[in-house]
């Protein structure tokens, strides 16, 4: 079997600890003011990635503020007209004010707040 499609023991094999999935991963930062926020926000996250407190709060941010989890639709029509199969659609429109880039920046908000930052700067590539 393709160790890649191994989805039983893949998670407990990747990243490794240097961050990379096969080949690709990992990080390059050439600034140490950098690389030692970087490290700062990776530890924080490793030490609070567990917790049920911060579990908890990411799911009660997402359900009472995104609309999480977003339903999941059967397309009636489309699988009858295409016959031998069954199409769904996850609603991910539904998700307010969009889906991965909100996912991120809660987390990242999160983080921030359970390490006792004051200011964020966040990113979405949304403008």
């Amino acid at each position: 079997m393709n160790k890649y499609r191994d989805y039983d023991n893949y998670l407990k094999e990747y990243p490794s600890e240097e961050g990379y999935f096969g080949q690709y991963g990992g990080n390059y930062l050439d600034d140490p003011e950098l690389l030692k926020a970087f490290n700062e926000y990776a530890q924080g996250y490793n030490t609070i990635a567990q917790s049920a407190q911060f579990i908890n709060e990411l799911r009660r941010i997402r359900r009472d503020f995104q609309g999480r989890p977003t339903p999941v639709y059967h397309c009636q029509n489309l699988s009858n007209l295409l016959g031998r199969t069954q199409i769904y659609l996850k609603r991910e429109d539904l998700n307010h004010t969009g889906a991965h880039k909100l996912n991120h920046c809660m987390g990242e908000g999160l983080l921030a707040k359970f390490m006792g930052k004051k200011k964020l700067i966040a990113e979405t590539g949304a403008g």
